[in-house]
């Protein structure tokens, strides 16, 4: 991401706007080059680790389906509606569902006077055009058939906000 700055928290715009955040709920720009040979699609999926689940983290944002003929991501692609994103692309509901109530990007918000959280970007290259998933896949099911179609996957860690 090109507003990725070494030891530098994400930029405000990109922090959820609730739970006493107060940031503009942007997804941020993203951009990639080289998949490996025999990239048909990509999936992106975005976790904190260190969200206090009981251990599961929260996922921020997954996108399957993204055409491998895609490179980018502007940022606010990860509106609710999905209309910033490629042609064919899906988001699948985050762990904000109920205060968002939409798939798309939620942004970071860790709970205040604790240490700053890790938010994980990773994007798999995949073998296959499309993850054909149900309606209401929520992101650990995408992540299985991610993880299964992958060919290799890129990681960027930001640190939070």
């Amino acid at each position: 991401s090109p507003d990725m700055k070494p030891d530098q928290p994400m930029p405000t715009r990109y922090v959820f706007n609730g739970m006493g955040c107060k940031g503009e709920n942007l997804s941020p720009p993203l951009s990639w080059s080289d998949p490996p040979q025999g990239t048909k699609s990509f999936a992106l999926m975005v976790h904190d680790p260190d969200a206090p689940t009981g251990g599961a983290g929260i996922w921020h944002w997954v996108i399957v389906n993204l055409p491998a003929t895609v490179t980018s991501l502007e940022a606010g692609a990860g509106n609710a509606d999905g209309t910033k994103l490629p042609e064919g692309s899906r988001q699948i509901a985050n762990d904000f569902i109920g205060l968002t109530g939409n798939p798309g990007w939620g942004g970071p918000c860790p709970p205040m006077g604790k240490p700053a959280h890790r938010y994980n970007f990773t994007l798999y290259a995949l073998k296959v055009d499309k993850l054909n998933l149900p309606p209401a896949a929520t992101a650990s099911q995408a992540g299985f058939f991610i993880n299964m179609n992958a060919i290799d996957k890129a990681h960027l860690a930001w640190p939070a906000a």
